[in-house]
């Protein structure tokens, strides 16, 4: 496999990320100025920096790990991930009615890794049907009676201050399967030198020195930072997250093709 090498570029390697809260520990270097002569630091959704890496638009992602099976090849770069290891608490399905009750599910367009364990679940654990609606912006508001929103990131803060109802995603699959879950990981689309990657997992680390600082510049209403980033996410990348990415792929590739 040729190697991608700095010294055969002529601009910055892409790097993109998606904007919500539990990213900033993982950006924060780069937003401090570490790496600003190698690396161009873009932000967007999850779905749409997951088109990027695919259509070769940036080199660097923090990739939702539902798009790992699309690319033709990949390579995960850091010691760093979006992960859980029970409540996950911002990737939610949230109701006015019981589980049971639902009938309509709108789906969150900012992220197919969680639409992806929504399907799972519905299928191999909740064992329900119900009819799952692509949304839009705004489709929060549409949330009501039997109609339920899978809503994700910074959003579901805001979310779970209005409804009765809270379905945590990442303690559903832990109860399932007994395994941690991995949403997102710092993925390339090429091979790297060794020197850029140890470089950039280094950089990547920076923001965890600085957690209250991240926290207090951050000065957010909705929900408890330091429960978000302490206990909520699970930002290592272990040998557990790994098998629970498996186990993910796995049941995706059977819901996908049935």
């Amino acid at each position: 496999m040729h190697e991608f090498k700095r010294n055969e570029l002529e601009s910055k390697i892409r790097v993109a990320a998606v904007s919500y809260l539990n990213t900033k520990p993982l950006i924060y270097g780069f937003e401090k100025g570490m790496m600003a002569d190698e690396v161009e630091l873009l932000k967007d959704y999850p779905s749409s920096i997951a088109q990027m890496l695919k259509d070769d638009e940036v080199d660097v992602a923090l990739l939702p790990v539902a798009l790992l099976p699309e690319l033709k090849e990949h390579y995960i770069i850091t010691d760093y991930c979006i992960g859980s290891e029970g409540e996950v608490a911002s990737v939610c399905l949230f109701s006015d009615v019981p589980l049971k009750e639902i009938k309509t599910i709108l789906l969150d367009y900012q992220s197919r890794s969680s639409v992806g364990l929504l399907k799972i679940l519905l299928k191999d654990f909740w064992q329900i049907n119900v009819e799952l609606i692509p949304s839009f912006p705004g489709y929060e508001e549409g949330i009501n009676g039997t109609t339920a929103g899978l809503v994700i990131g910074d959003r579901a803060f805001i979310q779970r201050k209005k409804r009765k109802f809270i379905y945590d995603l990442g303690n559903t699959w832990k109860e399932m399967t007994g395994l941690p879950f991995l949403f997102a990981a710092w993925i390339a689309n090429k091979k790297l030198s060794e020197k850029f990657v140890q470089k950039f997992n280094d950089a990547t680390a920076e923001g965890f020195k600085h957690l209250p600082e991240i926290i207090e510049a951050a000065s957010y209403p909705y929900y408890d930072l330091n429960v978000y980033y302490n206990k909520n996410i699970s930002f290592t990348l272990d040998k557990e997250k790994i098998k629970g990415l498996n186990e993910y792929l796995k049941r995706l590739n059977f819901i996908t093709n049935i």
